[in-house]
């Protein structure tokens, strides 16, 4: 079995730096956010409400999924494709609602656009060359859903505490700010 590669995106372009760098960035993006921010009581607690449920899907999905091992088809990967994406867009417009904030809600949605954006981009490319074109027929829903349970030590392995823990520093910040 060859593998062909001209899908892959090349190393070194702009969307591959974006996608590697997305967590450097979201420290940036995050840090002046929390300095932008205005938080109110009512919106904190919607903010929250929306927030907590993106982690939720983050949860489900990082239970799930075994990184660079396989096209992961079980949990909440029968319905999204990108389930950890989802929920931290959701937490993005939590974050957003709870900073009460324009320019909160415009560097979100420029940061997440951007860096998922290159992040779908690139992992798609990847795991449909590593996986000798297993990845279209997921895309395009020929493959067949994987009876898996969800596990906590799947959710620790893919280091999902770090999310939860952010998320918690986060709106503790934006409380302490009201």
């Amino acid at each position: 079995m060859t593998r062909d590669v001209t899908n892959a995106p090349a190393r070194g372009t702009t969307w591959t730096r974006l996608a590697r760098y997305r967590v450097h960035l979201g420290f940036a993006a995050a840090i002046a956010a929390l300095v932008l921010a205005r938080p109110h009581p009512r919106a904190w607690l919607a903010g929250l409400v929306v927030a907590a449920a993106g982690e939720l899907v983050r949860l489900w999905a990082a239970g799930h999924i075994e990184k660079g091992r396989e096209i992961t088809r079980s949990g909440p990967y029968r319905y999204v494709r990108h389930p950890l994406y989802a929920g931290s867009t959701l937490i993005g417009v939590g974050f957003s609602i709870a900073a009460w904030s324009i320019p909160v809600a415009i560097l979100c949605v420029v940061y997440l656009g951007v860096t998922l954006a290159a992040a779908v981009r690139t992992e798609e490319a990847t795991l449909d060359a590593r996986f000798d074109g297993a990845y279209s027929a997921y895309r395009e829903g020929r493959a067949e859903p994987v009876a898996r349970r969800f596990s906590w030590a799947r959710v620790m392995a893919n280091r999902e505490y770090r999310a939860v823990a952010g998320l918690i520093v986060a709106f503790a910040y934006l409380y302490w700010r009201m």
